[in-house]
């Protein structure tokens, strides 16, 4: 099946010679095509280039006037399985109460695992699949999906069976990862360390078992999982063959980078506090650091030095984070305006966080994240609208017209 978008008026983020990343300087780098087409083959780039060089036939043509083609969002950092809404504790968070007092009084975290726990995994599907076509419909075509609601073992298994049936029925490129070492359940309270040893003896060969996960992941912060606790899970994760990710600095300097670093993390999550040791130990290693705006939006916590990142030469990914607790949207159009408004990218470094490193932050970047020849044909044609700048510029509008997953329109 060979389908061809023609008269596109700009092909955005295409790569002659595709990265797996870009870094540094290499974010402001965003290469397009005005008066473009793109020809789609078998669910597969096949070639693209400007109108003028536009020849053979095609199954299918699709006429893009007016319009741009850029590639797909990729969402790295979501928690999108989950049973219940947690909008009274958005009230207490008003009123005055933070995120680690909620936590500690069985709020938070644990207030879903309960919820998740009484549902049934049809229950869990049906919820999460329709959160999936929301974010599909906003022009997200890849995603990374955490357990880490269940905190027990069944309950853990139950979500990342769902994240499986997820990835076996949705056109969206899935990975799973398991974060059974997200919160810590009241019983275990003061005594983490068995905890801890739940997750390594039982949880994480059950989970290898059934071949549920991609990525390991811990919350290594203040208040949740310490280095210490982190090294042990990570060192067992990846004796099953799960790769590290890690959530670090989120409520402090915690040392989550730098074990995340040591133990080759594919990503490390959130940054909202980070120093110059932070920045420096990052510094030539396959890591990528990931900044979820929408969480640091919710909670009015710190903004995590992007900038400062990219200049040191650093690659910066954006994800949304979308879960019930810190960062009820999935919106990727919305993150990539946060980017820019708040964390001041311009808006080539914003769609080179939001696509193209995002995607190695869920390692798939030879898959899917631009627009090269032999990547999945994962695009969205957007409405008529000026230029790629008005993408992050207009943010709370739907700029997405029409999406393509493998080739075939969504």
């Amino acid at each position: 099946m060979r389908t061809l978008i023609k008269n596109i008026k700009e092909l955005v983020g295409v790569e002659t010679l595709p990265k797996l990343r870009k870094q540094g300087k290499e974010m402001a780098q965003l290469e397009t095509v005005k008066d473009a087409y793109l020809l789609v083959e078998d669910g597969k780039i096949k070639a693209f280039g400007p109108m003028s060089e536009c020849n053979g036939t095609a199954d299918k043509e699709v006429d893009a006037a007016g319009r741009l083609v850029m590639p797909t969002f990729c969402d790295s950092h979501t928690h999108i399985v989950y049973a219940n809404s947690r909008e009274h504790e958005f009230v207490d968070k008003i009123r005055g109460l933070s995120y680690e007092e909620i936590a500690k009084r069985g709020g938070g975290i644990l207030n879903s695992a309960k919820a998740t726990a009484a549902a049934t995994e049809d229950e869990l599907y049906d919820m999460a699949q329709r959160r999936l076509d929301d974010v599909m419909r906003l022009g997200t075509g890849a995603i990374e999906i955490k357990s880490g609601y269940g905190l027990s073992t069944e309950s853990e298994l139950k979500l990342l069976r769902v994240i499986r049936r997820l990835k076996e029925n949705s056109p969206m490129t899935i990975k799973s990862n398991f974060l059974g070492a997200h919160g810590i359940p009241m019983e275990y309270r003061g005594h983490q360390e068995d905890y801890v040893d739940l997750v390594i003896n039982e949880m994480i060969p059950k989970v290898a078992a059934e071949g549920l996960a991609d990525f390991i992941d811990v919350f290594c912060d203040q208040g949740f999982f310490t280095v210490e606790d982190t090294a042990r899970i990570l060192e067992a994760g990846i004796k099953y063959g799960m790769k590290p990710k890690i959530h670090a600095n989120e409520m402090a300097v915690s040392g989550g980078v730098q074990v995340g670093v040591k133990y080759g993390a594919i990503s490390v999550d959130h940054l909202e506090q980070m120093g110059d040791a932070e920045i420096e130990c990052l510094k030539g290693t396959e890591t990528m650091p990931t900044i979820l705006p929408g969480c640091a939006f919710f909670l009015n916590l710190p903004l995590s030095p992007a900038h400062k990142m990219i200049e040191a030469g650093l690659p910066v990914a954006m994800a949304s984070d979308y879960n019930p607790g810190t960062s009820p949207s999935g919106n990727m159009q919305l993150i990539l305006s946060m980017a820019c408004i708040r964390y001041r990218l311009t808006p080539e470094e914003a769609f080179n966080a939001t696509t193209l490193n995002t995607a190695y932050a869920m390692g798939v970047s030879r898959e899917v994240g631009s627009i090269a020849v032999g990547k999945k044909a994962n695009f969205y044609i957007s409405k008529p609208i000026p230029s790629y700048e008005y993408m992050p510029y207009a943010y709370g509008e739907n700029k997405v017209e029409r999406i393509f997953l493998n080739g075939i329109e969504i």
